[in-house]
């Protein structure tokens, strides 16, 4: 008896997270990147949004994929991910216009990475596909790869930043003048 209440349990917590994980949200005028803070549908290519544990409503929009990657790669969360999902880009009308509501989970999608085209941010960007095939056809056309979630490097999600460079000395200088700002 104990068993078979035991497996009771255990199918209805199943069953409430299966209906916990929450639906993509549309996109609006009023839509802005987690990161950037800009206005996402301003840019082009495929975009993002996080879904998080405890904060319902609106989901964290991201203006492009690759910044997604990075998001959920990162350790320091505060909150578990509920559900990623991304613009399935073979079901885009253009890089341009990628689309408001073609939404796909990021785990059902495949990758084109170290293609030719820029994301919303101006940098590289993780072309995501629902169809690999598209993802196949995308890369001829525009160069890069074709590659599962897993597989991505991670400087191909967060390309490795050269140490003593310009900004590096910059971001010092500018950490020094704050001290001296606050009487150090």
């Amino acid at each position: 008896m104990k068993k078979v209440l035991a497996l009771l349990l255990a199918l209805a917590a199943c069953k409430e997270e299966v209906a916990a994980v929450p639906q993509p949200a549309e996109m609006t005028a009023q839509t802005v990147g987690f990161y950037c803070q800009m206005n996402v549908l301003e840019h082009p290519g495929p975009k993002g949004q996080v879904h998080l544990d405890g904060l319902p409503g609106a989901p964290l929009f991201f203006s492009q994929v690759r910044d997604v990657v990075a998001y959920q790669r990162m350790p320091e969360q505060s909150h578990a991910i509920t559900a990623i999902y991304v613009n399935d880009m073979g079901a885009a009308k253009s890089w341009d216009d990628p689309g408001v509501g073609n939404w796909v989970p990021l785990a059902e999608v495949v990758f084109v990475v170290g293609s030719d085209m820029m994301g919303g941010m101006g940098v590289a960007e993780l072309v995501p596909f629902a169809d690999p095939a598209k993802a196949t056809a995308f890369a001829a056309a525009h160069g890069g790869r074709v590659m599962e979630l897993d597989a991505i490097p991670q400087d191909d999600v967060v390309p490795p930043v050269a140490e003593g460079g310009a900004d590096d000395e910059d971001y010092t200088t500018r950490l020094r003048n704050l001290g001296k700002k606050d009487g150090n």
